[in-house]
């Protein structure tokens, strides 16, 4: 793959070079098939998909005008998956009060036999600088399901606030927002260059 592909790329001072590409729905299935149904996996809710499952799925995302996908890649190879839409038209509809920037978020880290300490604190480090690169973009906007309390703690690690609990179809989820001054200075303490 060139360069030219990458849509977005940082360098973390301890883990190397992250960037983003978009995900194209039948290169990638395969490799998102064992992402998403691996027990590591089960908030993505999607652990007995099918390989045309997932291929479907994706297809659905790129055909979306409000949703889109990309795939993560650490030192050049695929390491996480990375979804951003618009909550006002997705997910978050009639659950709460949407303003101009949000952009809502989703990221999945592929599953390891080898894990690095401090991995997925860049991986969300990366996704969250990949987002904010966009200088329309004033809030992100998160959904994770309340049980999921390893993302919680992730998420207020980059700056995210916790508003309230909201029920959505296929979870209790707790509704978290993020500005970029928030996000900025929750990266600046901890000394991570974004």
């Amino acid at each position: 793959m060139s360069t030219t592909e990458l849509l977005f790329s940082r360098v973390d001072t301890e883990l190397g070079s992250f960037s983003v590409r978009p995900l194209d729905p039948f290169a990638d299935a395969e490799l998102l098939h064992g992402w998403v149904t691996h027990p590591k996996a089960s908030f993505w809710m999607m652990q007995d998909a099918s390989l045309p499952d997932v291929e479907r799925e994706y297809m659905r995302i790129a055909a979306h005008e409000h949703h889109q996908a990309f795939i993560g890649l650490h030192e050049g190879r695929p390491a996480f998956l990375m979804e951003t839409y618009d909550p006002s038209e997705l997910e978050l509809v009639g659950l709460y009060e949407a303003q101009p920037g949000d952009v809502g978020m989703h990221f999945l880290v592929a599953p390891s036999d080898t894990p690095l300490h401090g991995f997925t604190r860049a991986v969300i480090t990366t996704v969250m600088s990949a987002i904010f690169a966009d200088p329309a973009t004033e809030r992100v906007v998160v959904e994770p399901d309340v049980a999921n309390t390893a993302v919680h703690a992730l998420n207020e690690a980059v700056g995210f606030v916790p508003e309230r609990q909201v029920t959505k179809p296929e979870k209790e989820a707790l509704l978290s927002f993020c500005t970029r001054a928030q996000f900025e200075a929750a990266t600046a303490a901890q000394g991570v260059s974004i």
